[in-house]
């Protein structure tokens, strides 16, 4: 009968959907290993951990709070995901106090344009997605602009970095002041540093980097993974995505990470800024509950894919920390797909578009500030 063919058909879709989505959850761990995330090693450069104070980071989380609580407070009702500004940023430690000064929410003056480089197997599931487009028309209407590169879902940050360049290179970019805010979101941003530091002739279009709850450090979960497990997010309903050069998994590795931090220095032509997702254990979506509980056997303060001072630029400024875990800061699975977002994902809501609009001003400000437009 067709309606029992069609029944079968919808159980075998829910059915491999639910495994890519596990799969992804737990960034393909293996549930059974029982070795140590971080192994011991003597391979990997001396490391330390020191206060933010300590470290040449400057802590701008009392402007950024003036300025997203403000574009909150004035329209984020009417904007999707709704939180109200205690709600949706983390406040950790001691953190300064704002300026005072007023937040200007008219059009922008310099007119800076966000290009977004997403994470590991974007392309994978963003068909899927069916992302409506309502974060680009939401700062369009101030001025802004914004453009997601494609790169690679499953390849290495080198080979992703290559298609950074020639994706600017290829824009119709003035000889002015540089517009492009470069907004790495996981894996996104080591392929934006690797970017910046390999191919210098696209630093001159860069206005800033911004890394959004990106592995700068890399994952521990990319430890106790294969490349073939990442592969298999090919299969993902309407997937369009293929291998690559099969180096996603390394690229994320910590000691991959901090071997490449601890041998380039990144260029001073640009500021960075370090946003970091830094959620309260109730805001962890429940397929993320198990990555998240055993990255939290090496530390509790971690956002189910990445430990929270793993996500930070060297030398950057640090801007904020987000009540939000990993995807919900930028997967907005929920929207489009309710069932799951009510039984998997269920922490998945985030004022994403009010977010977006308060780096771009806080980026925009901060360049002024600093005598870089």
């Amino acid at each position: 009968m067709p309606g029992n063919k069609s029944i079968v058909s919808s159980i075998s879709i829910s059915s491999r959907l639910l495994f890519t989505l596990t799969i992804t959850a737990n960034l393909l761990l293996s549930a059974c290993s029982t070795a140590p995330l971080l192994p011991y090693t003597e391979d990997d450069p001396p490391l330390v951990l020191m206060p933010v104070s300590q470290a040449g980071i400057a802590d701008k989380r009392g402007r950024f709070r003036e300025i997203f609580c403000a574009i909150i407070d004035q329209r984020g009702q009417t904007l999707p995901d709704y939180l109200p500004c205690y709600q949706a940023l983390t406040r950790v430690g001691t953190e300064p106090e704002g300026t005072g000064k007023s937040v200007n929410l008219g059009s922008s003056e310099r007119g800076l344009q966000a290009v977004l480089v997403p994470g590991i197997g974007w392309s994978c599931f963003s068909n899927w997605l069916e992302l409506n487009g309502s974060t680009a028309t939401h700062i369009r209407r101030f001025g802004y602009d914004m453009v997601t590169l494609e790169v690679d879902a499953l390849s290495s940050s080198s080979n992703n970095a290559r298609q950074i360049r020639d994706a600017i290179m290829a824009m119709e970019l003035d000889a002015q002041a540089p517009k492009l805010v470069l907004i790495g979101y996981s894996k996104g941003a080591i392929d934006i540093l690797e970017a910046v530091v390999t191919y210098p002739e696209i630093r001159k279009h860069v206005a800033a980097v911004i890394s959004a709850a990106g592995a700068i450090g890399g994952s521990a979960l990319a430890n106790d993974a294969t490349q073939s497990e990442l592969n298999l997010l090919q299969h993902w309903p309407d997937a369009q995505c293929t291998t690559g050069d099969e180096g996603a998994l390394d690229s994320l590795r910590p000691s991959t990470r901090k071997t490449w931090l601890g041998s380039h220095q990144l260029p001073h032509d640009f500021p960075y800024y370090s946003l970091v997702t830094y959620p309260k254990p109730e805001r962890i979506s429940s397929i993320l509950r198990s990555s998240y509980d055993k990255l939290s056997l090496i530390d509790a303060r971690n956002d189910s894919q990445v430990i929270s001072y793993d996500q930070v630029i060297p030398g950057s400024a640090l801007i904020g920390y987000i009540n939000a875990d990993h995807w919900a800061l930028s997967v907005p699975i929920a929207r489009t797909h309710s069932t799951i977002g009510s039984v998997f994902v269920d922490q998945n809501n985030y004022p994403r578009e009010a977010l977006l609009e308060a780096l771009l001003r806080f980026v925009e400000e901060d360049l002024a500030t600093s005598g870089r437009d």
